[in-house]
């Protein structure tokens, strides 16, 4: 035994030898395949900087990478950027790839809502939500909404810090505001998290503490992380927290809006557009169409809003946080946009408080600053999709059902072979797919941009935001990459533009 071990010992050595010199030797970006672990390590080691590790990578392998988990962790992977593949999966053959059972599992805290479902019951959401969507009384009801956020909510609170000339991070502002807004929208219910006091609330901070977790659990492997769930450490621990902020918070105000509707006593046609009976509806047809969907109302309804406030409140918050920040780097695009503002709303020498979302449509260069700051900073940064069957992508890549893959949205947007050698500069332009892309696009797109055009036009418009010096901007190691430590600003008014 002792010769054994002897003999074996120096084998060992040479072996961790050779592959520590063969992967110093070479300025790959590409992690070392080590023996058992496989690439695991150099992975954890760029842990804290995600986004940029898979983008290295991709662009370095073109845009293909094949990740080795360790041994019998099931966690080998396909990372890819290319378009071939991307339109193939999310378009092409969409049918073998649903969300499936793995994301659902990663995904769990969003139980049966639009995001984290296949099939009948995703057919149930996307057309109810859709129908809801075009309605002309929801076009009616967003833009009142919007507007009351932003005149009771945003333009208070931006004028105290501008009285009080401190220094405020307005990532955390966009993200109260979005969340005032989409629970107002959904629940008819205004936390008022968005006041000059700035309180907590704990289902508006529990968002961000959700996707921390989710990237976690896409990239380390299953038993790891269900055995932080189990002992209530990590970042598991505050994902269980999470979850029950989310549970204190909708499920008190579902069993409020039932009882309004239940007390109700009008006629049909003087009832005003309501998105949440209209939701209950859809769970009943959704029921009655399959008896073994029984389930409870309550449920239904948490997870529906859950996921749409989900989308609601972080992609929009994330997207105007970049937006100004980028804005910021480039007055020259904030300049252009300004006095887009002031032609196309036929405004002289008075401040910006309002316009409708016909009007809206108007500010084509504000919706292209919006559409390039989407193509650098993309919300959903990374998507999670495993084929149902076996399959060959265009790349002549191999996928199983036991193969993840991760689509970097983050990486497309700073390929030179797609955007040029100037990919990384900010101009504006209209033609880059940041709502997902084939039956899954997002639904909310529309919602989104006009939400952003209101809030964006009465900041540039009517304030100046300043940024703070020597502050680090770089994304969140997470699904939604938001600023990993805010967005330090001030902010001073502006004097109205002279009429030409």
């Amino acid at each position: 035994m002792d010769v054994l071990e002897y003999s074996l010992f120096p084998l060992i050595i040479l072996c961790f030898t050779y592959w520590y010199f063969k992967n110093k030797s070479t300025k790959s970006s590409a992690p070392t395949n080590w023996p058992l672990v496989g690439m695991l390590p150099g992975f954890v080691h760029n842990a804290h900087r995600i986004h940029e590790f898979f983008t290295d990578i991709l662009l370095e392998t073109s845009s293909n990478f094949e990740f080795h988990g360790p041994v019998f962790g099931n966690m080998n992977m396909l990372f890819t950027s290319d378009p071939a593949n991307i339109h193939y999966i999310l378009s092409r053959n969409f049918s073998n790839y649903p969300k499936g059972p793995e994301f659902r599992k990663i995904f769990d805290i969003l139980g049966n809502g639009i995001f984290n479902v296949d099939y009948e019951l995703w057919e149930t959401h996307r057309k109810t939500t859709m129908s809801l969507m075009n309605h002309a009384k929801f076009q009616v009801l967003l833009e009142r909404n919007v507007w009351d956020t932003i005149v009771k909510g945003l333009v208070p609170i931006l004028d105290a810090f501008v009285e009080r000339g401190t220094m405020f991070d307005l990532q955390d502002i966009f993200q109260r505001f979005t969340f005032d807004a989409i629970s107002k929208l959904l629940l008819d219910h205004d936390p008022k998290s968005l006041s000059v006091n700035l309180p907590h609330v704990p289902c508006e901070k529990a968002f961000n503490d959700m996707v921390d977790a989710l990237l976690y659990r896409h990239v380390l492997p299953e038993s790891y992380w269900k055995l932080q769930k189990w002992l209530r450490i990590g970042k598991e621990k505050n994902l269980i927290k999470a979850w029950e902020a989310f549970d204190q918070f909708i499920y008190p105000a579902i069993s409020q809006k039932q009882e309004k509707l239940m007390n109700k006593n009008i006629k049909d046609e003087d009832q005003e557009y309501d998105l949440f009976g209209d939701y209950i509806k859809a769970y009943n047809q959704w029921t009655n169409e399959d008896n073994s969907n029984s389930g409870n109302v309550q449920v239904f309804l948490r997870d529906t809003f859950l996921n749409l406030m989900f989308a609601g409140r972080d992609t929009t918050s994330t997207t105007l946080t970049w937006f100004f920040w980028l804005l910021a780097k480039n007055p020259l695009v904030e300049t252009k946009i300004r006095e887009e503002i002031q032609q196309q709303l036929h405004l002289k020498e008075e401040n910006l408080k309002f316009f409708n979302i016909e009007e809206s449509r108007k500010l084509v260069y504000l919706h292209c600053a919006f559409c390039e700051a989407l193509r650098l900073f993309p919300p959903v940064a990374i998507e999670h999709k495993a084929p149902v069957e076996l399959d060959i992508l265009p790349s002549g890549h191999r996928v199983s059902p036991n193969t993840k893959i991760l689509i970097s949205v983050y990486t497309m947007g700073r390929m030179e072979s797609l955007w040029g050698k100037d990919c990384l500069e900010f101009k504006p332009s209209y033609k880059f797919p940041a709502f997902h892309a084939g039956p899954r696009t997002c639904l909310g797109k529309d919602m989104a941009f006009i939400q952003m055009k209101m809030v964006a036009a009465t900041i540039i418009y009517n304030y100046h935001i300043q940024l703070v010096q020597a502050q680090a901007i770089s994304p969140t190691a997470t699904v939604v990459i938001r600023m990993t430590h805010g967005l330090k600003v001030k902010v001073v008014k502006k004097v109205p533009l002279q009429s030409k």
